[in-house]
């Protein structure tokens, strides 16, 4: 039997999900969209995980969807087909819990919107981000033409999406894109502390943060006003 290539570990309240395809660099290929796919569909119907956290084997976090697949489906038909069934990135986008991508070496194309997909990064001082679909005269195709100017503004998510301007641990940081960068000796265990900090939380007071960040960012203020008073009213008290 073929060894996984997205680990899966429990601790609690806390999945660590692991990219294991470490010879090329956590690239991903149609098995480990489908292992992914299956965690992630887990994770929605599992309310005892508080927090994710994705990290990859190896040198790299990843390098996004592996060349080695590409024009290998029977048709554009089929494989459009098959993104829609199992629609692996709005399972991503859409978990109920808090996620924490731990980014070193390249977070390269897909890998880098993986990434851009979790609501906290922390990158070890060696991490480089990158887009390069552009200049391969390709889209980003895990949503990185939303996420990544919603993480960093616009102006900044153009350089990188259209000039392909890389982004060094520190440039994240700066930008806001990444919440902390450490020494990549340290990454593990600076991911793991925080996961720790965010599981001692009441787990239904992160699933309504959660939800107003990411609900209201696509709603004018007051809009956004009545949500938190919704949500916050659904778990007790609230200041008047």
């Amino acid at each position: 039997m073929s060894r996984p290539v997205a680990l899966l570990e429990r601790d609690e309240r806390i999945v660590t999900l692991t990219l294991d395809r470490p010879e090329v660099l956590n690239a991903y290929d149609r098995r480990m969209r489908d292992e992914v796919f299956a965690a992630l569909e887990w994770l929605h119907g599992e309310r005892g995980v508080s927090v994710l956290v994705v990290r990859g084997n190896g040198r790299a976090f990843s390098t996004g969807g592996d060349l080695a697949e590409f024009g290998t489906a029977p048709s554009p038909v089929r494989a459009r087909e098959v993104r829609q069934q199992r629609d692996v990135w709005r399972l991503w986008a859409t978990l109920p819990c808090v996620s924490i991508a731990a980014v070193h070496g390249h977070a390269a194309g897909g890998g880098f919107e993986m990434a851009l997909l979790c609501d906290l990064i922390v990158c070890a001082s060696d991490a480089l981000f990158t887009l390069p679909e552009t200049g391969l005269g390709l889209i980003p195709g895990v949503g990185g033409t939303q996420t990544l100017p919603r993480a960093i503004g616009p102006g900044r998510a153009a350089a990188v999406l259209l000039a392909g301007t890389p982004l060094d641990a520190r440039a994240a940081v700066q930008a806001g894109l990444a919440l902390r960068m450490v020494a990549p000796a340290r990454l593990r265990a600076t991911a793991g502390a925080l996961a720790r900090r965010l599981a001692e939380l009441d787990p239904d007071v992160l699933r309504a943060v959660k939800a107003c960040v990411q609900r209201g960012s696509d709603l004018p203020l007051a809009a956004g006003l009545a949500l938190e008073r919704r949500l916050g009213s659904t778990l007790g008290p609230s200041e008047q």
